[in-house]
């Protein structure tokens, strides 16, 4: 138990402690994680320039002040982003380990919503390792300022890649498609090898980062939901404008199939070079059978010559539309879609200038006999009407 004196100590050293038990909220102290893993706890090492992650040489003074140095006191000059919660930093810690900051405006973190969401973040994260998922190697919770440390993504998210001609050139199709299967596997993983499932509910282009080898790291996790079997997992409206699945509207109920909307816009998104929001709105209309998929892929790359790059483009598509369908019933799972990722089953007949989205939406992958039934009702709708009006 702790006194309810250090409730608001500004520094605390934890060396040569042996210490168990959950940690207070009030406990402000600087604290790094390591694998939990008790096989792979190092021996202690208490130098400066040791370590800083390993719990057992935890220095809440050193570590805190290396952070202040490496920064200049979160000084401007080592901002590289900023958002609605607060703005990442870049740091290069006494050890020459670079890590990004992710550190809470002040006037958020006074407010009870975002200290959840930091906290939330800082919890799940801790608990999930996947070379797809961004790891956290520490936080920080005490009166001056909250902050998360990540692993350094020198890239930056794939958002602002895609947001500039010469950057978005060398993320070539394999890359794309790449970047499409491994978030693919991150979100398997969280909804399927996490007990209790995760789910993100907030997948977009903004939260997808890249390393140096353009490799993908899903982010961002504080509006992530576990997902309890016995409760109703009702919610309020959160995610980013375009990538909110459309049932939320009406049910407010969180499933995995939340996050396997959204990943069907991103896999589009990550092929066309820009969000694909005119286009989702144009499917729901007749004349979407006149659009090609040659069409709507990114005019900044040539058209694949590798006929098994072609097809990947193809499949990476026919996956994302699949996400895509209105009835969350009727999509599929995101293990389902790593699994066919890596499988790669399914062999394309056509040509890739020759394949139309309609073919895409209607294709019968994943759909069971209901969803195919259904399928072919809007299909003969869709003709009655064509019919009707010529």
């Amino acid at each position: 138990m702790v006194p309810e004196s250090l409730w608001a100590s500004y520094k605390l050293n934890l060396s040569y402690n042996s210490l168990e038990g959950p940690i207070p909220e009030h406990l402000r102290v600087l604290l790094f994680l390591r694998s939990r893993a008790k096989d792979n706890i190092p021996e202690p090492n208490v130098t400066k320039n040791g370590d800083l992650f390993s719990i057992l040489n935890f220095d809440g003074r050193i570590a805190f002040e290396d952070i202040i140095e490496a920064t200049n006191d979160f000084d401007i000059r080592y901002c590289i982003g900023t958002g609605g919660y607060g703005s990442v930093y870049r740091a290069q810690l006494p050890s020459g380990k670079i890590v990004a900051l992710k550190k809470l405006h002040r006037r958020e973190a006074e407010v009870l919503a975002f200290d959840k969401s930091f906290k939330n973040e800082a919890k799940i994260l801790s608990e999930i390792r996947h070379k797809n998922i961004v790891k956290l190697h520490g936080f920080c919770l005490h009166n001056r300022c909250m902050f998360l440390i990540y692993e350094y993504m020198a890239r930056g998210s794939l958002f602002c890649v895609l947001a500039y001609d010469n950057e978005a050139m060398e993320l070539d199709w394999i890359k794309r498609v790449k970047i499409i299967k491994d978030t693919a596997c991150a979100l398997s993983y969280l909804h399927h090898d996490c007990h209790p499932p995760i789910v993100h509910r907030d997948i977009s282009s903004n939260n997808i980062l890249l390393n140096s080898n353009l490799e993908a790291c899903v982010s961002d996790f504080g509006t992530a939901r576990l997902i309890d079997p016995d409760s109703s997992n009702q919610t309020m409206l959160v995610g980013t404008y375009g990538y909110i699945a459309p049932e939320l509207a009406y049910t407010m109920v969180v499933t995995e199939k939340y996050d396997v909307y959204s990943f069907g816009v991103l896999a589009l998104e990550t092929l066309m070079g820009k969000h694909p929001g005119e286009l989702l709105v144009s499917l729901s209309a007749s004349f979407s059978k006149n659009i090609m998929l040659s069409d709507i892929l990114d005019p900044r790359l040539s058209l694949p010559s590798d006929r098994r790059v072609a097809k990947d483009i193809v499949f990476a598509a026919t996956v994302a539309f699949a996400c895509l369908r209105s009835n969350p019933k009727f999509r599929p799972t995101m293990k389902c879609a790593s699994q066919e990722f890596h499988s790669r089953k399914r062999p394309v007949a056509n040509r890739l200038q020759a394949i139309s989205l309609l073919q895409l939406k209607e294709h019968d992958l994943y759909m069971d006999d209901e969803a195919k039934f259904q399928s072919q009702k809007s299909r003969e709708i869709v003709g009655l009407h064509a019919s009707s009006s010529t």
